[in-house]
C-alpha cells in the first residue's frame, strides 16, 4: 500500500510534543531507518550507538534525544525516541478504517450475537451462541466456534481459528493462522493403547494480548489456560493446556510452554525457550534464547543454558566448555608422564608421600 500521508515539521513537532531544531514548514512525506531515508522522509535515532549513521544519513529531518548533536537536517527532539518512533509511525500508517458490517459469504448461525459497529470479512464461519464485541474485525476465513466471546476491538487477522471455550477481553490482536483452544496434549496409557484424556476447559485471553502468527494455545483439561493482560506472544509459540502467563510478559517466537506451568508477571522467554510441565517463573524473570526450563526458577532471576541456570554460572560453564579439547589433551598427557614413572597410577614418588 503506498503512504500518501504527508506533514510539516511544525505539524510532526505539535503532534510529537517535540521541539523543533529547524524549519517547521519543510515537509516530509514518509518514515525511514536512517540508512535508507531520503530528503522527503524522516528518520529517527533511537540509541547513541547508532549516531555515526545518523551524521552520513540523507534523511530531511531526525528524531532524536536530547544528547544527540551534529546531525545534517532539523532535529524533532523528544525525551523518549523510541516511544516518539511508535507515534510517528502510527501518524504516517494509521490503521484502515473499520468497515462495519458482515460479508455477504459469512456464514453467520442464527443465534450469534455480532455489534453491528463490528466486521466480519469474507467466508468467516461463525457458530451458534458466539459473541463479537463492538468495533471488533474479524478477517477472512476465520472460524469462531460455538460460545466463543471477543470482546470489543479485537481483531483475528486471516485464518485464525478460535474454538469452544475460547473468551477474550479488548482489544485482543491474533494475527493470521494461529489456533486457540485446540485440544491440550493429554494421554493415559492402559497397558495396551493410549487413551485419551477429555480436555474440557477453555482459553482466557485477558485486555491488550498480542498473539502471534501460527501460535497455538491449548484448551484446559479443566478450568482455563490463561493469558494475563498486556502479554505479547510472538509468532510459533505454543502454550500447553491449563498453563497460566503473567501480566505484561513476552514470550519470543518458537518458545514451548508444557501444561501446567505458571510464568509470573513480566516475564521474558526469549526465542526457542523450553518450559517443562507444572513448572513455576517467578515475576520478572529473563530466559535467554534456547534454554531448557526443567525447573522452578525465582523473581527477577536472568538465566541460560540447558538446564537453566542463573546467566553467570552458565557463562562460565560455557567458558570452560571451549577449553574442554585443551583440557583432555593435557589430561592425557599427564596420564601418560605418570604411566611414564612406573608404580601404578599415581607413581613410584606420589605412592611414597603417603
Amino acid at each position: 500500500m503506498v503512504n500518501r500521508a504527508e506533514f510539516t515539521l511544525g505539524q510532526l513537532a505539535e503532534a510529537l510534543s517535540a521541539t523543533l531544531e529547524g524549519d517547521a514548514g519543510r515537509v516530509v512525506r514518509g518514515v525511514a531507518p536512517l540508512e535508507s531515508a531520503g530528503p522527503d522522509d524522516v528518520s529517527f535515532l533511537t540509541d547513541g550507538r547508532y549516531r555515526a549513521a545518523a551524521q552520513t544519513s540523507r534523511a530531511g529531518a531526525f528524531v532524536a534525544g536530547a544528547g544527540v548533536t551534529g546531525l545534517p537536517a532539523p532535529v524533532l527532539r523528544v525525551a523518549a525516541p523510541q516511544q516518539a518512533m511508535i507515534d510517528l509511525l502510527l501518524l504516517f500508517h494509521p490503521a484502515p478504517p473499520l468497515v462495519a458490517g458482515v460479508h455477504p459469504t459469512a456464514i453467520v448461525a442464527a443465534d450469534a450475537r455480532i455489534d453491528a459497529t463490528a466486521a466480519v470479512g469474507p467466508l468467516v464461519v461463525i457458530e451458534a451462541g458466539a459473541r463479537i464485541g463492538a468495533r471488533a474485525r474479524v478477517g477472512a476465513l476465520a472460524y469462531v466456534g460455538a460460545g466463543v466471546e471477543i470482546g470489543e476491538e479485537c481483531v483475528l487477522g486471516p485464518h485464525v481459528t478460535l474454538l469452544t471455550g475460547t473468551r477474550f477481553g479488548r482489544r485482543v490482536l491474533v494475527h493470521p493462522g494461529a489456533v486457540i483452544g485446540a485440544d491440550g496434549f493429554g494421554f493415559a496409557f492402559d497397558g495396551a493403547r493410549h487413551r485419551k484424556i477429555p480436555q474440557t476447559g477453555g482459553v482466557v485471553v485477558e485486555d491488550d494480548v498480542e498473539i502471534g502468527a501460527n501460535c497455538a494455545i491449548d484448551r484446559a483439561t479443566f478450568g482455563n489456560t490463561i493469558v494475563r493482560r498486556g502479554t505479547k506472544i510472538d509468532n510459533l509459540v505454543q502454550l500447553g493446556h491449563n498453563v497460566e502467563v503473567g501480566e505484561h510478559s513476552i514470550l519470543v517466537a518458537q518458545v514451548g510452554v508444557s501444561g501446567s506451568s505458571r510464568l509470573g508477571r513480566g516475564v521474558v522467554l526469549a526465542g526457542q525457550v523450553g518450559v517443562a510441565d507444572h513448572v513455576r517463573v517467578g515475576d520478572g524473570a529473563l530466559v535467554g534464547a534456547q534454554a531448557g526450563v526443567a525447573g522452578d526458577l525465582d523473581a527477577g532471576g536472568r538465566y541460560l543454558g540447558t538446564p537453566a541456570r542463573p546467566s553467570l554460572e552458565a557463562k562460565r560453564i560455557f567458558a570452560a566448555e571451549s577449553r574442554l579439547p585443551e583440557l583432555l589433551r593435557r589430561v592425557r598427557a599427564l596420564e601418560r608422564a605418570v604411566e611414564a614413572l612406573g608404580g601404578g597410577p599415581l607413581g613410584p614418588k606420589a605412592a611414597r608421600d603417603e
